[in-house]
């Protein structure tokens, strides 16, 4: 079993400092490309105007692109860094995101509020990704839509090399890095689909759909 996987059992760890800086400058081109492909599948599934929350948004690259389209958004993040880094980021592009800290698995919001909630990238890190699962249920509306995008474990080395075409512009030891991390740390401290089947199955949603894509999972949930 992975470090990640080990660490993750404990507790949630916030990505800080200088780590937080290096993530929002070294992955904005490639991340805000990945992003708007993010943002085509929240607005094919729900209608302009719909408060969206976005959890562990990082930087605040997707939950930016979301407020641009004219979603009303909120972003939950553990990170207070990445919460002072996504406020800057929000005003530099010129829209309106209402960020807050807080924990995945114990979100600090309303029963009820939200048409749709996106999470990208971040699941596999969750220490307590079941009631991650069940605050994701108990913000959304009847009727509501959770999307959790991130890592299948059993990805390939081809589906790996493929990915990396998605970053022409990334270069030297940064790309170095990327494909390292995306064969190694990021892939075995991801899920499989079979152990995203079963941690829905133990959820109250009432249907699932996962889309296999590229390296990765669409795992769409249904209220």
């Amino acid at each position: 079993m992975s470090f990640m996987r080990n660490a993750r059992k404990k507790r949630d760890i916030p990505i800080t400092g200088f780590m937080a800086k290096w993530y929002d400058k070294n992955t904005r081109g490639s991340r805000i490309l990945e992003m708007k492909r993010y943002a085509d599948l929240v607005s094919e599934a729900t209608a302009k105007g719909a408060q969206v929350l976005e959890v562990a948004p990082g930087p605040g690259f997707l939950a930016i692109e979301l407020a641009r389209r004219g979603f009303v958004v909120t972003g939950v993040e553990l990170s207070e860094d990445f919460v002072a880094i996504e406020k800057k980021n929000a005003q530099a592009e010129g829209v309106s995101v209402e960020f807050k800290q807080g924990n995945a698995s114990d979100l600090p919001l309303p029963e009820g509020k939200f048409d749709f909630v996106v999470c990208s990238a971040a699941f596999k890190n969750f220490s307590k990704p079941l009631k991650a699962l069940d605050e994701m249920y108990r913000v959304l509306k009847p009727g509501g839509i959770a999307l959790v995008l991130d890592m299948n474990r059993e990805n390939t080395p081809e589906d790996i090399e493929e990915e990396m075409q998605n970053y022409p512009d990334m270069k030297g030891f940064d790309r170095f890095f990327v494909k390292f991390s995306f064969k190694t740390f990021l892939r075995n401290g991801a899920y499989s689909q079979k152990e995203f089947q079963d941690m829905i199955a133990e959820t109250r949603f009432a249907r699932s759909e996962i889309k296999k894509y590229g390296i990765g999972f669409q795992v769409w949930l249904y209220k």
